[in-house]
């Protein structure tokens, strides 16, 4: 899988893909991870890539005639547009969640595009497919939600980390995923569940189940509560 990220600051992506499971992802080439600079397109000799919006307002707008340009730069023109994807990050967009992250896995080319001071001109969103918001809060720009992005999707890529080990974990079936423990079995008279230490693997999966189910609604009424507060 290709990953292009379209970024003003491609110097902000050193280091956190250099570590852990996407470093090893990207060795093997189960991952590319391509970074566009987006200034390398701007208008005239100084690079513009933004300017103030009509109308007025505060802030400065990157523009469509920029963002077009590195769109078209970064699109694989053998691929076909089921195959390849390209999404926005923005935070009018739909809330990013496990099962997006699983779809966007499945493609051959994801374009993550990184917004940056205000906002971008409207009209780029004719060429995007999706917009995304990591959350209902604001950012200086799109570079952390695509790292956020990044991260969570390339974990879900065959090969990345050992079979089913993404199958039981939280939102991959629409629950939480239930407590874990391990040594010590006793700390500061706090106990692992006896079950657990049963050897019953019926009960125990059973526990689970049971457990998942409660931690999920547990979730849920507290954010009930949160809401209607």
């Amino acid at each position: 899988m290709k990953i292009s990220i379209l970024t003003l600051f491609p110097q902000m992506f050193t280091g956190p893909f250099d570590h852990s499971i996407v470093k090893r992802a990207r060795e093997k080439g189960l991952v590319e991870i391509l970074f566009v600079n987006i200034r390398d397109f701007g208008t005239s000799k100084h690079k513009v890539v933004d300017d103030k919006p009509y109308g007025g307002g505060v802030g400065m707008i990157l523009k469509v005639d920029v963002l077009y340009k590195v769109l078209h730069y970064a699109l694989n023109k053998k691929l076909t547009r089921k195959e390849q994807k390209v999404i926005l990050l923005s935070a009018t967009g739909k809330t990013y969640d496990q099962k997006m992250a699983r779809d966007f896995s499945r493609l051959s080319h994801l374009i993550i595009i990184s917004g940056h001071y205000e906002g971008v001109d409207e009209r780029i969103l004719k060429f995007v497919d999706r917009q995304v918001s990591i959350g209902d809060f604001v950012l200086t720009g799109g570079e952390i939600p695509a790292m956020v992005i990044v991260d969570s999707v390339t974990r879900l890529i065959p090969g990345v980390l050992k079979k089913d080990a993404t199958e039981s974990e939280s939102f991959s079936q629409g629950l939480l995923e239930y407590p874990q423990y391990t040594r010590p079995e006793n700390f500061a008279g706090l106990k692992v569940p006896e079950v657990l230490l049963s050897g019953n693997h019926k009960k125990i999966a059973k526990w689970k189940e049971k457990e998942s189910i409660k931690k999920t609604g547990d979730k849920h009424l507290k954010r009930g509560r949160i809401n209607s507060s």
